[in-house]
């Protein structure tokens, strides 16, 4: 077996282990963190949680709270972003800052965190998506070959969030 397999697959099992911790729903956001950051990469990390009937989404976790701070809500913008990830339920990637200036109004902050391409896998529950797990790295960082590790990660999200809800 690939170092590569057997790295995502240490990680998997981390990530299963947090959600037997009293500590939730941080111990498992904290899991997913790490194990995304060991078997994909990123330098920003966040969870948002969506609000189909407000058109709403919420911050339920970063790993950068002075930039990008839990609990800020913000009104879900249309287009091909929200298209692609909230009503088709599919991965977006972003490449390059161009992409990002596309679909982000926050451009600017995610280019002076050195953030320069996006990875956006939705969490979805009977066939809707309820969160999304948000990386975000360098230029030309994210690759169709990363959706697939990526949304398995992103499903061991959907307990904690249906939880806390």
């Amino acid at each position: 077996m690939s170092s590569l397999h057997e790295n995502a697959l240490q990680a998997l099992a981390q990530v299963a282990c947090a959600q037997a911790s009293v500590e939730q729903p941080l111990a498992l956001y904290r899991a997913l963190d790490s194990a995304l950051a060991q078997t994909i990469g990123h330098t920003l990390f966040t969870i948002l949680r969506y609000d189909g009937k407000t058109n709403e989404s919420v911050r339920i976790y970063t790993n950068m709270p002075m930039q990008y701070p839990a609990s800020e809500s913000k009104p879900v913008a249309g287009g091909r972003w929200a298209d692609t990830v909230l009503t088709r339920g599919e991965a977006f990637i972003g490449a390059t800052p161009d992409d990002l200036r596309a679909v982000f109004a926050d451009h600017e902050l995610i280019a002076s965190l050195g953030c320069e391409s996006v990875l956006n896998v939705p969490v979805r529950w009977r066939g809707k998506t309820v969160a999304s797990l948000n990386l975000l790295h360098i230029r030309n960082w994210y690759r169709v070959v990363h959706v697939s590790l990526a949304q398995t990660f992103a499903q061991f999200a959907l307990p904690a969030l249906l939880d806390h809800a």
